[in-house]
Parts: C-alpha cells; structure tokens; sequence
C-alpha cells in the first residue's frame, strides 16, 4: 500500500511553506513572505513513529476570486484535498479568525476527510495567545493545536494528531523486495503498451485516445531477472494543456508514481522525436534523483539508416544534456522488440545507484583528478579540497569538504563527477555532489 497522504491547505500567506519545510526537513518549499507563492503542490516525505508519511503543500485558497492564477491555486489546493488522507488546516493566530477561514472550514468539511485545526504563529513561549481559542468557533471534531512553524514548536503535536486521524496500518509499509519501476512520458508514448507486452496480457486499458490511464497502476512481474513493481502513471502533459480536475490529480499521482519507485522509464515516442514536454519529464525523474532509462518507443515505425541510432542518440543527449548518464533503449511495445533486454538494463540502473564506495578509494581518486587538472583559483585564492566520503545512496551523494565553497566552481564540481563516472560507473544514475566548507555544519 501506499503511504498516508497528509496535505496543508489555508488561505495564503499564514505560513504554509514554512511549515512544511520543517516537517520533511529539507527547503524545499519557496517561502516568502508574499501571498501566492507556492502556486502548485510541492510533497515531499517525513517520517514520525516509525511511520512514512507524504506531505503536501499547496498554494494559498481564496474562496472568492476573479484572479487567474489565485483560481488555479485554489483547484490545486482541491486536488490535493481530494487526494490527502488528512487535512492539516493552517491559520494565522496574529490576523485572528476571519471570513476567508470560516469559507474554506465549510469546503474542507464538506470533503469527510479528518481535518486538524493548526494555528501557527504561536511564537512566545508559555501561554498561547487568548486569539488562539476563538479557532475553536470553527467546530472541528478535532481541537486546534497552536505551532510556530518558524521555530517547528507544537509539530510534534500537529504529527500526533496526524497519526491518530489516520486509520491503523494494516500493513501498509510491508516493503517487498521488488525493483520498484515508473514509467513515465506524454500521454499516448506507449506507456500502457510496453507493460502489457512485458507482462504478456492486456493488464491495463490501451488506447490511442491520450490520457487513457487516469490513475497509477501497480503490476507485479517476476521472471529470472528478479521482481519488478511497474508503476503504470497517466502522461504527463503540458500544465497549460492541463484543464479538469482528473488531469491535475493524475499528474500529482505522476509525480508521486516517480518519488515512489527506485527507477523511471522515461517514455519518448520514436516516431515523433524528443519534445520539449519530454525534456520536462526527464526533469521530473533527474530532479527526484531516479534511476533512469530513456526508452524510444515505436521505433518499429521510423524508417532507418545506418546512422539513425547514432543521430537520434545525438538528439536525445542535447536536449537532456544534464541527463547524459541514462542508457538509451530502442524498443517497440508493439512487435516485442528489445523489450525483455529492458529488465536487464532496469537492474543494472537499479544496483548502480545503490553503489556505495568507500572513503578512501574516492580520495584516491579525487588525489587524481586534482593532479590532472589544478582546482580553480580566484584573485590570488586558491580552492583547497581537503577529503570527499559518501553520505547516501540512491542517487549516490557525496560531501566534499574545501576552504571555500565559493571558489568551488560548477565547471570544477561537473569535472569531479566525471572523474567518479570514468572510475565507477554509475551508469544510469544522478550524482549528487554536497560542497562543504570546512567547519560549516550548516
């Protein structure tokens, strides 16, 4: 099963972002202090006693608006209400109850999801504000909780909560051994397809009408190979092209479909070449830091030279030029062609980015690579590099620690990637590369 779904919603600007950074951890969320920042769902995961969870944050509601964008905001802010498993409903103590909240406390019940009243901005320490009872008036089953998202009090509270709304877990985090594989792309790439062909029956509705997969399918294939989990999504289309409710909650499940599995399968249409939506698919994948394989599906279709892989290959790379470390595959779900060497090439991706090297053997080579070219000076200040050590897997991560984090220069760190791939691998891969300065523990 899939992990709870916890989603932050409220009117703009009381503190939503803020929140949810402390929750996974991490800044992922652009907080300013400007209503309608956030305009879209980010989701990133936490984890609280012993149980994943999946956070969403959404752009502010105003319940009554003319403005474009803030209406956009308020569908994705109802997309990831229907989709939550509960609601944390966010409020600002110091502008106290106001109309806007009562609106959305009448939207958010009319969901029957479990929704926890959080007050934020409850930032002195000792009593909460007397501001902080009138919440109360809202008439949640739950009680309002008090939090300062800026210094994380009453989180602990707010994940409580969080857990006893949710129903028991009935096993939902059994992880099963299988390689847990996305496959990704536009609408009508032939997604569908190349998982009936690899699982031989028609498990999943194909069609080509784009946009037939509305949600995201799990299928289960164990064969000599190992066990795979292929996570079929719904194509990904251009956010402008983007206009029911059904097609924003698929790209969510997408998105989701991508933080769920240890590699993607990024689907391009052979015949029709590497697209600009496809490039921001990929991107979707890189960023997530995913295992990847580029799969040209259809390539049955497209007539051929000598030279056509070559110059497809060519395309491909300078249109993903961050993306050079994934492995091109031609298939055709159609015929059958190259389809079984996929999993193959999906646990080759799969171990790599599970790689773990040890310190000493990177150090040798980052000895190497700072014999052969000298690490880059700036005004009479040299860039000392003092050690690497890996931190994490999957994507691999390293910590270099240097003198001085602004001499260590883009070009320098995409050089010492290079010299990590020429030595070992990490075909398929991102690498994820953390400059320190030394004494910095920030």
């Amino acid at each position: 099963m899939s992990k709870p779904i916890i989603a932050i919603v409220g009117r703009p600007n009381v503190g939503k972002s803020t929140l949810f950074n402390k929750l996974i951890g991490e800044r992922r969320s652009i907080v300013e202090d400007v209503p309608g920042v956030t305009r879209d769902r980010i989701y990133g995961e936490t984890e609280w006693n012993g149980r994943k969870l999946v956070i969403i944050d959404t752009g502010g509601i105003e319940p009554k608006t003319d403005d474009i964008i803030l209406s956009q905001m308020k569908t994705q802010a109802e997309i990831a209400i229907e989709t939550a498993d509960v609601i944390i409903f966010m409020c600002d103590v110091r502008t106290g109850l106001v109309a806007d909240d009562r609106e959305i406390a009448v939207m958010l019940k009319k969901s029957g999801k479990p929704i926890i009243p959080c007050i934020n901005k409850c930032d002195s320490v000792g009593a909460v504000p007397f501001e902080f009872y009138e919440f109360y008036e809202l008439g949640f089953e739950i009680d309002p909780i008090a939090v300062s998202s800026v210094h994380g009090s009453g989180s602990g509270d707010l994940l409580d909560a969080c857990l006893e709304a949710l129903p028991p877990m009935e096993g939902e985090e059994e992880e099963d051994d299988s390689i847990k594989v996305a496959v990704i792309g536009k609408p009508n790439a032939g997604k569908s397809s190349i998982i009936n062909r690899i699982v031989g029956s028609e498990r999943l509705i194909v069609s080509n009408i784009p946009g037939t997969t509305r949600d995201a399918v799990d299928t289960h294939v164990e064969n000599e190979y190992g066990k795979f989990t292929f996570i079929d999504t719904a194509g990904i289309r251009r956010q402008s092209k983007i206009d029911d409710k059904i097609e924003k909650y698929s790209v969510l499940r997408a998105h989701m479909a991508v933080e769920r599995a240890d590699v993607c399968l990024i689907m391009i249409d052979a015949e029709k070449g590497i697209s600009e939506q496809d490039e921001k698919i990929a991107g979707i994948a890189h960023e997530a830091g995913k295992a990847s394989i580029i799969v040209m599906n259809k390539w049955d279709a497209v007539e051929k030279e000598n030279s056509t892989v070559k110059q497809v290959t060519d395309r491909v790379y300078d249109a993903l030029s961050y993306m050079t470390y994934a492995p091109i595959m031609f298939v055709s779900a159609l015929t059958g062609q190259r389809v079984v060497k996929l999993f193959e090439q999906i646990k080759y991706v799969h171990n790599q980015t599970l790689m773990r090297i040890s310190t000493g053997m990177l150090n040798d080579v980052l000895g190497d690579a700072m014999i052969r070219v000298q690490p880059p000076s700036d005004k009479g200040r040299r860039l000392k590099i003092y050690y690497m050590t890996q931190v994490s897997a999957a994507p691999p991560t390293f910590v270099i620690f240097c003198n001085n984090v602004e001499l260590f220069h883009f070009s320098y760190q995409r050089y010492i990637e290079n010299c990590l791939r020429e030595t070992f691998g990490f075909k398929g891969t991102p690498i994820r590369l953390i400059i320190r300065q030394r004494g910095d523990d920030t």
